[in-house]
């Protein structure tokens, strides 16, 4: 209880935020330490006053941590187990053995031995699940409708009770571990990490490779004989023990219902007294300190990243140290590091704080994106990092630094949304390691002891000596004498020179660094708006002029003092020619850019701001809490309209900019797939190509002729949603249109100015074929896309219940058993009112040896559908009416949804009520008939095309020798026999001629009159 009572203290003293917590109790409960199977009931968990959910932490016998959600709101109940162990635990020999173990798990258990029963049982019953192998962890979670939380936690519990490893499910899945590492190779986020490790000392296990490959789970394993299926068996009963689990479910049951649920699931869990692992000793010793690494990445990135050695201090987490500091070297307002090094024109961003790296060290990070002359000044900046280190030595540390990072985080707790039910569950699993029971809600967001003499002692860790300096540039191919072993990363490491360690040793103070003031934007006001008596379900259009609409929506269900503010700001021009286009998202990122200073304030405070150009013109919108939005909305309008170019800043951002379009070349195939659909179907698209050859004619003098003429013309639409009133709102608008008018003189453009642009509408029993080379990736990347017909209710809910009986089964088939690749998905593409099924996959196959596969298994889903139950088949409409009827969890996710109903002049606010009740009176008949007509090969009214993105090395003759070599490439395709091959395409070599001979769809009708409210 001291503890609890500490923290009510906390809430008393604490002037700034009004905070509110409480300690669950369940009188009437059943269960305490004598009920079998469980050795500890906390009824106390320490929530915030806010949460109506119910929570009950267990202690099993076996050593299991247990907490458990009730929540008679939820839809989605949902489960997760985080198994303290992870890939700094493989075997040397077998690199990658806990992220394969992980595979595995999914693939069949001795209760329920189909490869594919637990996928399947959720995706019935409108559930998804996952997991994810980190250093030290291996997390698992689910969701699914909440009628069904026992028989999917039955299927979930045998994963840690009796897996299965059968050996030809081994064979298959070490090739999708093989796949995941390919996508991965070419990704420089991923070959920067492991450089890391590569590069500290090898004798720690820090330094693994974690993915795993085909290399080092199949062949050299076969070759030093040595037999995987026994060592995953071995991996399993050594290290999957109930001791070292914690495990976190949610659900519309009671606690005494969940607690029974769970005793009998995870209770025979075995425990075998494992031992955390630790590792005290730190992967950077002292002859990997004073380093630097040059380091060529794919991309042409620029990066400059500093890493000191720090002991793990998460049992800190009271007083939060490295939050303390993180939250001052990573400050971005005048003063701070990043704003000098900016002025300096070295560096655009800059992310400071500590790193986790395994129970026993972890890492304080100071990382720059640099500018084009900031990769001739990384000396410097790293002197600019040491004064500024200084200057906090010689302030010390301030309590009301740390009081007021306090109050943020404890604002934060009593005002913290809802979040998935998978996602929570999956968060709590992973804080049941680290906090006390009772605490581990509270405990993220707690710092209610203020220890200068920690903070004091890291500061004392992060000098010249402990230093380790990694410097990302393409500048320095032909530079590097090394080559990573798993990655393929050219570096070069050297010993950073003694006199450069001696001056930063000595650098001194910078007078223009000083601590950041008081921040003047945290919320004092948490009042919740009178709700009015006319409240309504969905925005009403309360105001309309000349060049404005506005849409409103009080919030009448999430109750907290948060409001979600959108505006678009439409303009022909801003779209107008591929110069146009990048003046609109350069000005975008300027405007963010100058803001940066005043606004990082309000970011802190709960206060989110986005700024983004779009092919109709600038959207802002604003997120938060309520009280001092209007305040930050108002200079943002300010700068908006009255904009002042930094030359200095202009160069840097055109330049990165410019690099941003350049760099999409090295994006994964799949993406590169997805991307071309959409340039070939939208009636206007200008290409990454044309953007990037047109940044030449970018220049200061036409940035400045050209924002007056786009801030001259306009057309502006509104959402205002949450913990507002009419006349808030009303206020709000006004204000947006008083500074238009004042500022630009901004005139309303025409209703013909405003129409939303149009999607190529394919001919009939069409198949197109679009091929195009990636010259980074060395795998295929293919998008089919059948395109369906305009959205309706009736249309939109065909073609999601299709998608929906055909995704697990697409999973299981091309994915698992077929091993294509790792990247395997088929849904739903919609975009300018039209929309279609897609089939997305990423492989080392060819692409028209993919697009064979896709056809055999549609040809293999019209038997499925056919041969379908009524009750499989009803399964499977419940499923999506789930889906789709799952309530937004906080206000942001409602407001978007509203949103996107706006942005694209639909308007249906209550679609999916409507279209789940239209969905229920589809009979398997229609959907068939749906299949028969647009989907089936040579179906009238089917419309394909097919974009393939592959290396210049795959050819259609290395298809051909694919198929002539079965046991090589297709030894598990199912479906071969009696496949027909693809029918005669038309390839398209112009994209420009293929769309200007076809016509457009219209835009779907909007679903609301737009009447106005009276006001």
């Amino acid at each position: 209880m001291y503890r609890l009572k500490s923290l009510l203290r906390l809430c008393q003293r604490s002037s700034a935020v009004p905070i509110r917590i409480v300690s669950t109790r369940d009188q009437h409960s059943q269960f305490n330490m004598s009920t079998p199977g469980i050795s500890t009931v906390y009824n106390d968990i320490i929530k915030s006053a806010e949460d109506k959910r119910s929570y009950r932490g267990l202690e099993l016998d076996n050593g299991m941590k247990v907490l458990l959600v009730s929540d008679p709101s939820t839809e989605k109940a949902a489960a997760a187990m985080d198994v303290h162990i992870g890939s700094m635990s493989d075997p040397w020999e077998l690199p990658g053995l806990a992220h394969f173990l992980e595979h595995m798990l999914f693939l069949g258990t001795t209760k329920y031995p189909s490869e594919n029963d637990y996928t399947q049982f959720l995706s019935e019953h409108g559930g998804a699940s996952n997991a994810f192998t980190s250093a030290e962890h291996t997390t698992f979670y689910f969701d699914v409708a909440h009628e069904y939380l026992s028989g999917a936690l039955d299927r979930f519990g045998q994963f840690f009770l009796c897996p299965l490893f059968n050996k030809d499910s081994q064979e298959r899945e070490v090739n999708a571990v093989d796949s995941e590492n390919k996508k991965n190779l070419n990704n420089d986020n991923w070959r920067l990490a492991q450089l890391e490790k590569t590069t500290a000392d090898p004798s720690h296990p820090f330094s693994k490779f974690s993915t795993g490959s085909k290399e080092t789970l199949e062949i050299t394993p076969q070759a030093n004989g040595i037999d995987v299926r026994e060592a995953l068996l071995k991996f399993h009963a050594d290290n999957y023990s109930s001791n070292i689990m914690c495990l976190s479910v949610i659900g519309r049951e009671s606690l005494d219902e969940l607690s029974e649920l769970v005793v009998d699931l995870f209770a025979s869990v075995e425990d075998k007294s494992v031992k955390i692992p630790e590792w005290p000793d730190h992967p950077f010793k002292e002859d990997k300190l004073k380093l630097r690494a040059d380091i060529v990445p794919i991309k042409n990135l620029r990066q400059l990243n500093v890493t000191f050695p720090l002991p793990d201090l998460r049992k800190h987490y009271r007083s939060e140290p490295t939050h303390y500091l993180g939250h001052l070297v990573g400050h971005e307002s005048a003063g701070s590091l990043l704003s000098e090094l900016k002025a300096k024109g070295w560096v655009n961003t800059l992310c400071g704080g500590a790193k986790l790296g395994a129970k026993g060290f972890s890492f304080f990070i100071i990382n720059v994106d640099l500018s084009e002359d900031g990769i001739n000044h990384v000396d410097d900046i790293i002197s600019h990092m040491f004064q500024y280190l200084n200057m906090l030595r010689e302030k010390g540390p301030q309590q009301w630094v740390h009081e007021e990072c306090r109050d943020l985080d404890a604002m934060k707790f009593r005002f913290k949304d809802k979040e998935r039910a998978s996602a929570y569950v999956t968060k709590l699993c992973h804080q049941l390691h680290f906090y006390p029971m009772n605490e581990v809600l509270f405990a993220p967001y707690c710092m209610d002891e203020y220890k200068p003499e920690l903070i004091e002692m890291i500061l004392s860790l992060l000098t010249p000596d402990n230093i380790r300096v990694a410097c990302i540039s393409q500048s320095f191919q032909g530079k590097t004498d090394e080559v990573e072993k798993w990655y393929g990363t050219e570096y070069r490491l050297c010993q950073i020179p003694e006199e450069t360690i001696e001056r930063w040793k000595n650098i001194g103070l910078n007078r223009k660094f000083h601590l950041p003031g008081r921040n003047e934007f945290i919320p004092t006001n948490f009042d919740i708006c009178e709700i009015d008596k006319d409240l309504t379900q969905v925005p009403t259009l309360i105001y309309e002029s000349p060049i404005s609409k506005l849409w409103f929506k009080q919030d009448g269900t999430f109750q907290m003092p948060k409001a979600c503010m959108y505006f678009e700001f439409s303009s022909p021009l801003a779209y107008l020619d591929p110069v146009s286009c990048n003046m609109t998202s350069l000005f975008s990122v300027l405007l963010r850019d100058s803001l940066n200073e005043y606004a990082y304030d309000a970011e802190l405070a709960g206060i989110s701001y986005s700024i983004d150009s779009t092919i109709y013109g600038i959207q802002i919108s604003i997120g938060g809490y309520s009280h001092k939005e209007p305040i930050l909305l108002k200079k943002i309008m300010e700068k908006l309209t009255q904009f002042t170019i930094d030359e200095t800043r202009f160069q840097v951002i055109k330049e990165t900019y410019t690099r941003m379009l350049q760099n999409f070349v090295a994006e994964q195939p799949h993406q590169h797939a997805a991307y071309y659909t959409s340039v070939i179907i939208s009636e206007l698209a200008w290409t990454k190509d044309e953007l990037a050859d047109a940044m030449e004619e970018v220049t200061i003098a036409k940035m400045k002729d050209f924002l007056p003429q786009l801030f001259s013309k306009l057309h502006v639409e509104a959402l205002l949603h949450g913990n507002l009133t009419k006349e808030k709102a009303l206020n709000i608008l006004e204000l947006v249109e008083n500074i238009l008018k004042e500022n630009c003189r901004t005139k309303p453009l025409l209703p013909s100015q405003r129409i939303r642009r149009r999607e190529i509408q394919l001919p009939d029993g069409c198949y197109y074929v679009y091929q195009r080379h990636n010259e980074v990736h060395s795998v295929s990347g293919i998008e089919i896309y059948f395109q369906t017909d305009v959205q309706t209710t009736r249309n939109n809910m065909l073609l999601e219940l299709f998608c929906q009986i055909i995704s697990e089964p697409c999973f299981d088939i091309l994915r698992t058993k077929e091993q294509l690749g790792y990247i395997v998905f088929s849904g739903v593409r919609r975009s300018n009112g039209v929309q279609g099924l897609r089939f997305v996959i990423q492989s080392d196959k060819p692409a028209h040896y993919l697009d064979l596969r896709i056809e055999a298994f549609l040809l293999a889903m019209k038997a499925h559908i056919t041969d379908m139950t009524e009750d499989a088949y009803q399964k499977h409409v419940t499923a999506l009416a789930v889906k789709r009827l799952e309530k937004p969890k906080r206000l942001a996710s409602e407001a978007i949804r509203h949103w996107t109903e706006i942005s694209s002049r639909q308007y249906n606010f209550e679609r999916d009520g409507i279209e789940v009740a239209y969905l229920k009176s589809i009979t398997k008949d229609d959907l068939l008939t749906f299949y028969s007509e647009m989907i089936a090969a040579g179906a009238s009214k089917r419309h394909k095309i097919a974009v393939y993105v592959q290396p210049p090395t795959q050819t259609r003759d290395g298809f051909k020798e694919m198929l002539d070599q079965p046991d090589a490439a297709s030894k598990n395709d199912l479906l071969l026999n009696n496949v027909p091959d693809l029918e005669e395409c038309v390839q398209i070599t112009d994209v420009t001629a293929f769309k200007s001979r076809l016509p457009l769809f219209p835009l779907p009708t909007p679903f609301t009159n737009e009447t106005k409210s009276k006001l």
